[in-house]
Protein backbone atom coordinates (compact mmCIF):
# COMPACT_ATOMS: atom_id res chain seq x y z
CA UNK A 1 0.00 0.00 0.00
CA UNK A 2 1.39 3.74 -0.70
CA UNK A 3 0.37 6.03 1.49
CA UNK A 4 0.12 10.00 0.67
CA UNK A 5 -0.94 12.77 2.23
CA UNK A 6 -2.88 16.28 0.65
CA UNK A 7 -1.42 18.13 3.43
CA UNK A 8 2.25 17.52 1.70
CA UNK A 9 1.85 17.12 -1.57
CA UNK A 10 -0.09 19.41 -3.90
CA UNK A 11 -3.80 17.97 -4.91
CA UNK A 12 -2.64 17.57 -8.57
CA UNK A 13 0.03 15.44 -7.72
CA UNK A 14 -2.22 13.13 -5.71
CA UNK A 15 -4.87 12.91 -7.90
CA UNK A 16 -2.37 11.82 -10.87
CA UNK A 17 -1.46 8.92 -8.61
CA UNK A 18 -5.49 8.64 -7.78
CA UNK A 19 -6.20 8.17 -11.45
CA UNK A 20 -3.36 5.68 -12.12
CA UNK A 21 -4.61 3.93 -9.62
CA UNK A 22 -8.47 3.73 -10.46
CA UNK A 23 -7.39 2.84 -13.94
CA UNK A 24 -5.44 0.01 -12.90
CA UNK A 25 -8.62 -1.52 -11.20
CA UNK A 26 -7.14 -0.72 -8.00
CA UNK A 27 -8.84 0.30 -4.76
CA UNK A 28 -8.03 4.10 -3.43
CA UNK A 29 -9.09 5.16 0.05
CA UNK A 30 -9.64 9.08 0.11
CA UNK A 31 -11.13 11.66 1.84
CA UNK A 32 -14.63 13.40 1.10
CA UNK A 33 -16.42 16.62 2.51
CA UNK A 34 -17.68 14.10 5.22
CA UNK A 35 -15.96 10.89 5.77
CA UNK A 36 -13.47 8.97 4.42
CA UNK A 37 -14.34 6.65 1.24
CA UNK A 38 -13.21 3.84 -1.04
CA UNK A 39 -13.02 4.29 -4.52
CA UNK A 40 -12.79 2.28 -7.46
CA UNK A 41 -13.43 2.51 -10.78
CA UNK A 42 -17.44 2.33 -10.93
CA UNK A 43 -17.40 0.83 -14.55
CA UNK A 44 -15.11 -1.87 -14.04
CA UNK A 45 -16.94 -5.02 -12.81
CA UNK A 46 -13.95 -6.55 -11.33
CA UNK A 47 -12.78 -3.68 -9.13
CA UNK A 48 -16.29 -3.25 -7.87
CA UNK A 49 -16.62 -6.89 -6.77
CA UNK A 50 -13.11 -6.69 -4.83
CA UNK A 51 -14.23 -3.61 -3.24
CA UNK A 52 -17.35 -5.36 -1.73
CA UNK A 53 -15.41 -8.02 -0.45
CA UNK A 54 -12.96 -5.71 0.97
CA UNK A 55 -16.27 -4.21 2.93
CA UNK A 56 -17.82 -7.83 3.24
CA UNK A 57 -21.03 -6.02 2.21
CA UNK A 58 -23.75 -8.18 0.29
CA UNK A 59 -23.77 -7.83 -3.36
CA UNK A 60 -27.37 -7.26 -2.98
CA UNK A 61 -26.97 -3.27 -1.28
CA UNK A 62 -25.90 -1.06 -4.25
CA UNK A 63 -22.93 1.56 -4.40
CA UNK A 64 -23.13 5.14 -4.25
CA UNK A 65 -21.13 6.67 -7.20
CA UNK A 66 -18.96 10.10 -7.03
CA UNK A 67 -19.68 12.59 -10.36
CA UNK A 68 -17.40 15.78 -10.82
CA UNK A 69 -20.44 18.16 -11.47
CA UNK A 70 -24.45 18.31 -11.29
CA UNK A 71 -24.48 18.65 -15.08
CA UNK A 72 -22.67 14.71 -15.50
CA UNK A 73 -25.46 13.64 -13.09
CA UNK A 74 -28.28 13.62 -16.15
CA UNK A 75 -25.36 10.95 -18.22
CA UNK A 76 -25.89 8.21 -15.66
CA UNK A 77 -29.54 9.07 -13.96
CA UNK A 78 -33.00 10.43 -14.65
CA UNK A 79 -33.23 13.80 -12.74
CA UNK A 80 -37.04 15.36 -11.75
CA UNK A 81 -38.21 18.58 -10.43
CA UNK A 82 -37.48 17.72 -6.77
CA UNK A 83 -33.80 16.50 -7.78
CA UNK A 84 -33.21 19.46 -9.54
CA UNK A 85 -34.49 21.67 -6.45
CA UNK A 86 -32.19 19.65 -4.26
CA UNK A 87 -29.36 19.44 -6.26
CA UNK A 88 -29.23 23.44 -7.01
CA UNK A 89 -29.51 23.55 -3.32
CA UNK A 90 -26.90 21.32 -1.90
CA UNK A 91 -24.69 20.36 -4.31
CA UNK A 92 -21.38 20.07 -4.19
CA UNK A 93 -22.15 19.07 -1.09
CA UNK A 94 -23.36 16.43 1.95
CA UNK A 95 -26.42 15.28 -0.20
CA UNK A 96 -27.09 11.70 -1.96
CA UNK A 97 -29.50 11.51 -4.63
CA UNK A 98 -30.86 7.92 -5.22
CA UNK A 99 -32.90 8.49 -8.84
CA UNK A 100 -33.85 6.40 -11.62
CA UNK A 101 -30.56 4.65 -13.70
CA UNK A 102 -30.16 5.08 -17.09
CA UNK A 103 -30.28 1.96 -18.89
CA UNK A 104 -26.49 2.43 -19.58
CA UNK A 105 -25.82 1.67 -15.83
CA UNK A 106 -24.51 -1.75 -14.83
CA UNK A 107 -26.47 -3.74 -12.49
CA UNK A 108 -23.83 -3.77 -9.92
CA UNK A 109 -24.26 -0.18 -8.97
CA UNK A 110 -28.26 0.17 -8.61
CA UNK A 111 -31.14 -1.25 -6.70
CA UNK A 112 -34.26 -1.76 -8.11
CA UNK A 113 -33.21 0.01 -11.34
CA UNK A 114 -32.09 3.37 -9.08
CA UNK A 115 -28.55 4.90 -8.43
CA UNK A 116 -26.81 6.74 -5.17
CA UNK A 117 -24.68 9.86 -6.79
CA UNK A 118 -22.73 12.36 -4.92
CA UNK A 119 -20.91 15.38 -5.81
CA UNK A 120 -18.71 16.26 -2.95
CA UNK A 121 -18.11 19.69 -2.29
CA UNK A 122 -14.25 18.82 -1.32
CA UNK A 123 -11.76 19.97 -3.73
CA UNK A 124 -9.56 16.88 -4.05
CA UNK A 125 -12.76 14.68 -5.31
CA UNK A 126 -14.15 16.96 -7.28
CA UNK A 127 -10.58 17.12 -9.13
CA UNK A 128 -10.36 13.29 -8.73
CA UNK A 129 -13.62 12.84 -10.63
CA UNK A 130 -13.18 15.81 -12.93
CA UNK A 131 -9.58 14.03 -13.79
CA UNK A 132 -10.53 10.31 -14.26
CA UNK A 133 -13.56 10.74 -16.32
CA UNK A 134 -15.97 7.68 -15.30
CA UNK A 135 -17.63 7.32 -12.61
CA UNK A 136 -16.00 6.29 -8.76
CA UNK A 137 -17.71 4.26 -6.23
CA UNK A 138 -18.16 6.90 -3.29
CA UNK A 139 -18.37 4.41 -0.38
CA UNK A 140 -17.99 4.68 3.47
CA UNK A 141 -14.44 3.12 4.40
CA UNK A 142 -15.09 0.13 6.72
CA UNK A 143 -15.88 -2.91 7.15
CA UNK A 144 -19.99 -3.26 6.32
CA UNK A 145 -21.30 -2.63 9.86
CA UNK A 146 -19.19 -1.17 11.98
CA UNK A 147 -18.43 2.63 12.13
CA UNK A 148 -16.35 4.67 9.94
CA UNK A 149 -13.31 6.11 11.79
CA UNK A 150 -12.01 9.51 11.34
CA UNK A 151 -8.56 9.40 10.71
CA UNK A 152 -6.27 6.92 7.91
CA UNK A 153 -4.78 5.07 10.79
CA UNK A 154 -8.04 4.26 12.60
CA UNK A 155 -9.31 2.98 9.12
CA UNK A 156 -6.56 0.61 8.33
CA UNK A 157 -6.70 -0.66 11.75
CA UNK A 158 -10.32 -1.62 11.27
CA UNK A 159 -9.58 -3.42 7.88
CA UNK A 160 -6.40 -5.53 9.67
CA UNK A 161 -5.51 -7.60 7.27
CA UNK A 162 -7.83 -6.75 4.86
CA UNK A 163 -6.30 -3.25 4.01
CA UNK A 164 -3.98 -5.15 2.16
CA UNK A 165 -6.43 -5.11 -0.82
CA UNK A 166 -6.32 -0.72 -0.76
CA UNK A 167 -3.45 0.58 -2.72
CA UNK A 168 -3.75 3.98 -2.64
CA UNK A 169 -4.43 5.96 1.20
CA UNK A 170 -5.02 9.30 0.92
CA UNK A 171 -4.70 11.38 3.97
CA UNK A 172 -5.78 14.55 4.37
CA UNK A 173 -6.06 14.90 8.01
CA UNK A 174 -8.89 14.00 10.84
CA UNK A 175 -12.59 13.77 9.56
CA UNK A 176 -14.37 15.07 12.79
CA UNK A 177 -17.88 15.10 13.45
CA UNK A 178 -18.72 11.35 11.40
CA UNK A 179 -21.91 12.87 10.09
CA UNK A 180 -22.27 10.77 6.48
CA UNK A 181 -24.44 12.54 3.60
CA UNK A 182 -27.66 12.64 3.70
CA UNK A 183 -29.57 10.69 1.27
CA UNK A 184 -32.61 11.40 -0.44
CA UNK A 185 -34.89 9.19 -2.88
CA UNK A 186 -36.33 11.00 -6.01
CA UNK A 187 -37.94 8.63 -8.03
CA UNK A 188 -41.65 8.46 -9.67
CA UNK A 189 -42.66 6.79 -6.65
CA UNK A 190 -42.03 10.49 -4.32
CA UNK A 191 -39.16 11.74 -2.61
CA UNK A 192 -38.05 9.92 0.54
CA UNK A 193 -35.57 10.56 2.94
CA UNK A 194 -33.63 7.46 3.65
CA UNK A 195 -30.99 8.58 5.61
CA UNK A 196 -30.44 12.04 7.97
CA UNK A 197 -26.59 12.92 8.03
CA UNK A 198 -24.82 16.00 7.37
CA UNK A 199 -27.88 18.25 6.43
CA UNK A 200 -30.99 18.05 8.36
CA UNK A 201 -34.88 16.76 7.67
CA UNK A 202 -35.50 19.85 8.55
CA UNK A 203 -33.47 21.62 5.86
CA UNK A 204 -34.46 19.41 3.53
CA UNK A 205 -37.96 19.89 3.80
CA UNK A 206 -37.60 23.65 3.98
CA UNK A 207 -36.34 23.29 0.79
CA UNK A 208 -38.88 21.49 -1.08
CA UNK A 209 -41.81 23.21 0.36
CA UNK A 210 -39.89 26.79 -0.64
CA UNK A 211 -40.82 25.31 -4.73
Amino acid sequence: MELVTTLESSISEVVQRAVQALHGGEIILYPTDTIYGLGVDATDKDAVAALRDLKGRDERNPILIMLPSIDAIEEYAEMNDDAWRLAEAFLPGPLTLVLPAKKSVSYDLTFNRTIGIRVPNDPFCLALAEAFGKPITSTSANRSGQETRGTVSEILGQFGFHAESIALAIDSGEKKGGKPSTIVSCTDAGRVILREGSISRSEIERTLRAA
